[in-house]
């Protein structure tokens, strides 16, 4: 069995399994929950953080690019927190061996930082990201699906998912990856455009 079979069936797997449920989430929520255009969410008194609901429920309303990247911050700064000390300290010796161009030892250091606190998202999708920079594509699927097993709404690994199904050739389940991602995140940079290439060559290739 060729190696490139496991980690074609795993992305598969795991792009059916997140897309239908991120793209009708949000219609859970009754119309009186959600906010309008009219009527968006504004921050609390004594500059209090927006929960992730809130903040998710503005970017799915966000107007532009602009107002969409403001609240992409916010989330991504929640994301980042890990409340604990020594995984800040280990995320900062990430960021100066990426730098360095020493993923080898980056995706160590995010070993460390998963095994200490499995919970803390972001540091899953680090790893992830790095092994997709060093084409290791069945590990980098893996931790994907850690990260969204604690965290659906997570664009970021949406869109990763989306980028490693691309490059193995999985066009209609990139698709979905990507929809997915635009389902949370309308405003997505460069996705819009990568969707209607892609939807255009998957509905092609039906045709």
């Amino acid at each position: 069995m060729s190696p490139r079979f496991p980690v074609l069936v795993l992305a598969a797997a795991l792009a059916s399994a997140v897309a239908l449920p991120l793209v009708s989430s949000a219609s859970a929520q009754s119309p009186r929950d959600r906010p309008s255009a009219q009527n968006p969410p504004q921050a609390g008194r004594g500059g209090a953080a927006f929960s992730l609901d809130t903040l998710f429920a503005a970017l799915k309303i966000a107007p532009d690019e602009a107002s969409a990247k403001a609240i992409e911050e916010r989330i991504w700064a929640i994301w980042m927190s890990s409340d604990s000390d020594t995984c800040t300290l280990l995320m900062s010796r990430v960021k100066d061996a990426t730098e360095d161009k020493d993923l080898d030892l980056a995706i160590k250091l995010l070993d460390a930082i998963v095994t200490i606190k499995p919970d803390y998202v972001e540091g899953w999708n680090r790893r992830a990201t790095l092994r997709y920079l060093k084409h290791e594509y069945g590990p980098a699927l893996a931790d994907i699906r850690e990260v969204l097993a604690r965290e659906p709404r997570h664009f970021g690994a949406l869109a990763g998912l989306g980028l490693i199904l691309q490059d193995i050739g999985d066009d209609k389940h990139a698709l979905e990856a990507y929809q997915a991602a635009l389902a949370i995140d309308p405003h997505l940079r460069n996705v819009p455009d990568t969707v209607k290439t892609l939807r255009e060559k998957v509905e092609g290739r039906d045709i």
